[in-house]
């Protein structure tokens, strides 16, 4: 039976920061940086619309490398780090001791009941995942967040050669399959969430950093390093 390959997580659980900080290095930029961007640019699109969540859903959280920044822009929120490894969430845990609920599950069902999250959270997480699986997955996720929740997930860019390069290079993305921005939205849509939104982000390396202001005018050029995809699901 194909599924979620929570071995080979937890196989690279222990070195996973390594093998990630090598895989960034053209970046010139950290672990820290890229955890950060994306906590950022959730808590702004949801200040946008007027909303702060109560309790959040981090889907595929691995070792916990996205609870600091999160925790700290959203310090009263309940928040559940979900992964099918649990190598990596005990390891989470030793990192954040007490910020957060780490939960294993079966790479199949979300255990939590329907509506329970304002907000599902997911940093390039489904390019590791084979694609069969996407669409009952992407369902579940469908299926936990609340009315008018939002779905926020972050994916390498594939028409970016800089981020071809580094995942060709990097040992715990060598069975990756990138997934472009409108093909991820058309999977979101037919999982029950059809109100989406691209975002194109990191454009520009640490050396050419004082150039990042002009990165929200390029937010929909399909050149960026990453891109994120937010979904909101429906008041009824």
């Amino acid at each position: 039976m194909l599924s979620v390959p929570k071995a080979e997580f937890d196989q690279v659980a222990l070195d996973y920061q390594e093998q990630h900080a090598a895989s960034i290095r053209m970046s010139g930029e950290t672990l820290d940086f890229f955890a950060k961007y994306k906590i950022e640019d959730v808590a702004a699109t949801l200040m946008e619309s007027g909303r702060r969540p109560n309790r959040i859903l981090d889907f595929g959280a691995g070792i916990g490398n996205s609870l600091g920044p999160m925790r700290s822009i959203f310090p009263d929120a309940e928040i559940v780090l979900l992964d099918p490894s649990a190598q990596s969430l005990n390891m989470a845990a030793k990192r954040f001791p007490g910020q957060a609920r780490f939960m294993p599950f079966d790479g199949e069902t979300i255990p939590f009941p329907e509506g329970r999250f304002d907000v599902v959270f997911a940093a390039c997480v489904f390019h590791h995942i084979p694609e069969q699986l996407h669409a009952g997955l992407l369902g579940e996720i469908a299926r936990v967040l609340a009315p008018r929740g939002s779905l926020f997930l972050f994916e390498h860019n594939p028409l970016n050669p800089l981020t071809r390069h580094a995942v060709r290079n990097c040992p715990f993305d060598k069975h990756a399959v990138l997934i472009a921005a409108n093909e991820m939205r058309a999977r979101i849509a037919a999982a029950g969430l059809p109100k989406t939104k691209a975002v194109y982000r990191i454009f520009f390396p640490r050396p050419l950093a004082w150039l990042r202001p002009l990165e929200r005018y390029l937010t929909r050029c399909p050149l960026g390093a990453q891109y994120f995809v937010h979904a909101v699901k429906s008041a009824a």
